[in-house]
């Protein structure tokens, strides 16, 4: 391993609140081997964004790592060629353009179908009763698996994510995470021949379209699961959430001084979703002080580096006006998330201005303890809320 200083965690402790510790460690070890996690943790942000891009030593490529062998090798675990190559054959359906020209009315769609459901006199639960349909709605159409149910989208994300993260190796996770893979290739396997028959902008059709091996359509449709259901409805309750909390933000958002964009970028940068990115040690190699040894695993954490003193005053701070520029909520480099402008078109363009324009006089339910988990990925857990009718 690494000769990097060592730093102890409370591994309870650091899932509800990683950000006193990732604090500690950007001050006094930025580099530093965390024994609770077997990994080398970098938490400044400069040393994540130089790092991340040398993917010679620092490699997504993990043949023996959860990912690839719970959910098949898909393109975030490969580097080079055969990454771009992957990347390169998805990106029309996630283009710019086609998220501007198919998916935004899609995504509106799919917004004002769960908010018509939402009952006033009720009160919901954001997270699951609007976030989690409605991104997994979303996620429904753009993956191409329409015969799949919203819940099951969602319990399926989730158990792939806490099987992707599942480093003490406990079985009933791994468990949960097989079937969850199962139930996905079976939703493919059904739909393969209606995009065949009738091509469209999703991307298994894409996928399929370009040629791309079976293999690694069913990676790469696993991959835009586990990240393309929770990372949005985290982003979406967790934005609801700091709005509702710091009432002066809101009423610069209301007034018209700030965009519900700027809204969603600090809080991607604030409460960062994806709060860490793995890589494995490729080759022998010396950062600074520290030596690394082939097979070492490192940990980049984007939830620290976004919160980094040097680039970021009074960074625990939420503030819809700050300049977020040097955030690196989405990654960095060649890795950069490929479905970056549909989240955004999701959370920031959909979702926040048709909620906060729906349920008028949105709130917080008195008295609500409001949950907050994670740190390879980060989000709220319940959001109670009330708003008036119309």
């Amino acid at each position: 391993m690494s000769d990097a200083p060592r730093y102890e965690i409370d591994p309870a402790a650091f899932w509800r609140n990683p950000y006193p510790d990732l604090a500690r460690m950007r001050e006094s070890a930025p580099i530093a081997f965390v024994p609770q996690l077997g990994a080398t943790l970098f938490s400044r942000r400069d040393d994540i964004f130089v790092c991340e891009k040398n993917v010679a030593v620092f490699s997504s490529h993990q043949p023996g790592g959860l990912m690839n062998r719970l959910m098949g090798h898909n393109m975030m675990r490969k580097d080079g060629d055969a990454h771009l190559s992957e990347r390169r054959a998805i990106f029309p359906s996630v283009s710019p353009k086609t998220v501007r020209d198919v998916w935004k009315q899609t995504f509106e769609a799919h917004a004002d179908t769960v908010l018509d459901e939402l009952d006033p006199r009720a009160g919901a639960d954001l997270v699951k009763d609007f976030a989690l349909r409605f991104s997994a709605e979303c996620l429904k159409s753009l993956t191409g698996l329409v015969n799949m149910r919203s819940q099951d989208m969602d319990a399926w994300s989730q158990a792939m994510i806490d099987g992707i993260a599942n480093y003490a190796g406990d079985p009933a996770v791994e468990a949960r995470c097989h079937s969850a893979t199962s139930g996905i290739d079976s939703a493919i396997d059904d739909m393969v021949p209606v995009v065949r028959a009738a091509p469209n902008a999703s991307l298994l059709s894409v996928m399929l379209d370009g040629g791309m091996p079976m293999e690694s359509v069913r990676a790469n449709v696993k991959l835009a699961i586990s990240g393309g259901q929770n990372e949005p409805r985290d982003a979406i309750a967790g934005a609801v959430w700091a709005l509702l909390t710091h009432p002066s933000e809101r009423a610069r958002v209301e007034a018209g001084e700030a965009s519900w964009m700027q809204v969603f970028d600090e809080y991607c940068r604030w409460l960062a979703p994806i709060g860490m990115s793995p890589r494995r040690v490729a080759v022998r190699h010396r950062y600074g002080d520290i030596t690394f040894e082939p097979e070492d695993r490192v940990f980049f954490m984007f939830g620290s580096a976004n919160r980094d003193e040097a680039h970021f005053i009074d960074p625990d701070r939420f503030d819809v006006s700050r300049a977020t520029s040097k955030s690196i909520a989405f990654g960095a480099g060649p890795h950069f998330c490929a479905g970056a402008w549909a989240s955004r078109c999701m959370v920031a363009e959909v979702a926040l201005p048709k909620l906060f324009g729906r349920l008028r006089g949105l709130q917080i339910e008195e008295g609500a303890q409001v949950r907050i988990g994670g740190w390879a990925f980060r989000g709220i857990l319940n959001l109670p809320v009330r708003w008036k009718p119309r």
